[in-house]
């Protein structure tokens, strides 16, 4: 099999093509909660020949307080760390976690923002691969070193600038993927302050799957999307969410159902809140 995955992967289609040279299998398991909880079960058990990738320590880049939870790395040293696991640029990708794809689907936007479009996300995660009886290891996968060029798509993210601005204009196209309580400014647990960006509408990125952890139909997916944006262009949609993590959730959902084109507020909440000055909004209104 070559690589040909670009937004989800189905068990049985990873199943015939582990081993396939070229391919690269990444755990991204975590725990907002419990930093510590991704490497402890990475280490007690992965699909075989997965190596592990951290949203903390791989995924985002330095906090100063004030760019939110999970900002962005430089994309060199992540050009960098890929490599160093095996990934080049011709290596098709495939990520996973065993929350329903809200890590992997970090992965899969970032290798995008980096230009590296063969990456998708198993559906399903961890629990459908155990689930159907596939193979687990707690071995470490020994890998080749490979070089990865990138070019960094900086159309693919927007910036607080850009909100701030479009907000004063009454043209913000926001979609929040926070639980509906959170967005409201109700039971806040991550983030000192409650609420929302004034605008935004919430889509909650669980009701992107069905009962079993995997994504809901494409046509189910694409009449949802299209409830919230309307007759807009999926070009006028920007993600966010608490830290720019279950945004990527949303976007992938949109890019599977075939609306091509959002994009992704990675500061998201943590870093819109972190200014007093900037408005806030509560209730279930945008």
């Amino acid at each position: 099999m070559t690589g040909q995955f670009r937004t989800l992967i189905s068990v049985d289609d990873l199943a015939r093509g582990l081993g396939t040279p070229e391919w690269c299998v990444v755990d991204c398991r975590h725990d907002l909660v419990n930093p510590a909880f991704g490497r402890d079960a990475y280490a007690e058990a992965h699909i075989p020949g997965a190596v592990f990738l951290s949203l903390d320590d791989d995924l985002s880049g330095p906090k100063t307080g004030t760019n939110g939870r999970h900002p962005l790395p430089d994309p060199a040293a992540l050009a960098k760390r890929l490599g160093e696991l095996g990934i080049g640029n011709h290596t098709q990708v495939i990520a996973y976690d065993d929350a329903g794809g809200m890590y992997a689907a970090r992965l899969w936007w970032m290798l995008r923002w980096l230009g590296h479009d063969a990456v998708a996300v198993l559906d399903g995660g961890y629990r459908a691969w155990c689930d159907a009886g596939q193979p687990v290891s707690a071995t470490l996968p020994a890998y080749s070193p490979a070089q990865f060029d990138f070019k960094t798509h900086t159309g693919l993210a927007a910036d607080v600038t850009e909100i701030q601005r479009r907000l004063a204009t009454g043209q913000l196209n926001l979609i929040d993927a926070r639980s509906p309580d959170r967005f409201r400014g109700e039971n806040e647990s991550l983030d000192p302050v409650a609420g929302h960006i004034p605008g935004a509408w919430n889509r909650f990125f669980r009701d992107n799957l069905d009962e079993d952890g995997c994504f809901r139909p494409t046509d189910e997916l694409r009449a949802d999307f299209a409830a919230i944006i309307g007759e807009l262009p999926p070009a006028a949609v920007i993600h966010q969410c608490g830290s720019g993590v279950t945004a990527c959730h949303n976007l992938l959902a949109m890019e599977h159902a075939g609306l091509v084109g959002s994009r992704l507020y990675p500061g998201s909440w943590s870093e819109w809140c972190a200014d007093p000055s900037r408005p806030i909004a509560t209730g279930t209104g945008t």
